[in-house]
């Protein structure tokens, strides 16, 4: 008889994308077997075809914290019925027009969560406590000397 041993993910992966630049503002950009493009506004030389890559980071932490608070919910018992994420990000530009080098250049990002949820302002504690322990991309930002202001509308069904 053979036992079946459980097998323990990895604590720590590599994670790899590759960028061809097709010119002076788009990127083709590719991880895994997906393909997707960055590229300026057409104000600011671009085509317009993609997400520029300070939207790429934006997009990326409305993105992890969809992910991330779905888990902690799910670890707390708590159902999200419907949820939205935006940002709202102050950018001081003068590091990427090349006049000064910028330290910290999001100030501030104020990031809204509006959910549905038949949960108690208590029972939602420790998801608000939580997202900001363990969304990977907000740590980053936040380390960076950005911050995050987390705004929560909860609409009760």
């Amino acid at each position: 008889m053979v036992e079946h041993m459980k097998v323990k993910p990895k604590s720590v992966v590599s994670q790899k994308v590759h960028g061809v630049a097709e010119s002076h503002c788009r990127t083709l950009l590719k991880t895994r077997d997906l393909i997707d493009v960055s590229d300026e506004p057409l104000e600011r030389g671009g085509s317009n075809e993609g997400f520029a890559p300070t939207e790429f980071m934006l997009a990326g932490l409305v993105a992890c914290t969809n992910v991330i608070l779905h888990r902690i919910a799910a670890k707390h018992g708590v159902k999200i019925q419907d949820m939205s994420i935006a940002v709202d990000a102050s950018f001081d530009r003068r590091g990427v027009t090349l006049q000064e080098e910028i330290d910290v250049p999001y100030p501030e990002i104020r990031l809204s969560i509006e959910l549905t949820t038949s949960a108690s302002d208590d029972e939602l504690a420790p998801l608000k406590q939580d997202l900001r322990r363990y969304c990977p991309v907000s740590k980053v930002i936040s380390q960076s000397g950005t911050t995050i202001i987390e705004e929560w509308a909860v609409t009760r069904p």
